[in-house]
């Protein structure tokens, strides 16, 4: 299975941090729009990721839910009909949630940089370091470290979990609110 190590935080804005993120890119900006939608799975996420209607990909992933960078295994299916995998998954497991997101991407070396705008969450830095077979952990996350570093973000942004989960509390909390 590919690994890699990564890292959330909050951030003010996209276009805020896009100048301290470009002198350090490889490649990038690319910018494109990804549709999200998360299934019941009991030995980690599944998720199927569509970007159009003949581009798409079904990505199971398992890492813990903690703030610091952090081993993420994964593997990824691309798709070349995510709407009809999307009905037969849905029909299947039912459904968790839903994430929509402009996402821009640039790459620094081994690491892909993301820069998202989440509907109904906000903006986000996403570092994901990715990992030879037998590397260890702790190369990845000095590098996703050393690279907030540079960025100027601070441990105090990082957030744990996937921008699912930030839904499904904000969604809770509003609930709650409503009583």
């Amino acid at each position: 299975m590919a690994r890699n190590v990564e890292i959330k935080a909050r951030i003010e804005s996209v276009e805020s941090l896009i100048p301290r993120v470009a002198p350090l890119a490889d490649s990038g900006p690319t910018t494109f729009q990804q549709d999200d939608m998360f299934f019941p799975c009991p030995n980690g996420r599944l998720k199927l990721r569509k970007r159009s209607e003949t581009d798409g990909e079904l990505i199971f992933y398992l890492r813990e839910n903690c703030a610091e960078p952090k081993e993420s295994f994964y593997v990824l299916a691309p798709t070349t009909a995510p709407d009809a995998l999307r009905e037969a998954l849905v029909l299947g497991y039912g459904v968790i949630g839903q994430v929509r997101k402009t996402r821009t991407l640039f790459m620094v070396g081994r690491t892909r940089i993301h820069l998202d705008s989440v509907e109904g969450l906000g903006e986000f830095l996403e570092l994901e370091v990715m990992l030879a077979e037998n590397e260890p952990v702790d190369a990845g996350q000095r590098i996703a470290r050393e690279l907030l570093d540079k960025l100027g973000v601070s441990t105090e942004e990082l957030v744990p979990g996937a921008y699912i989960d930030l839904l499904d509390r904000r969604e809770k909390a509003y609930a709650q609110r409503g009583r």
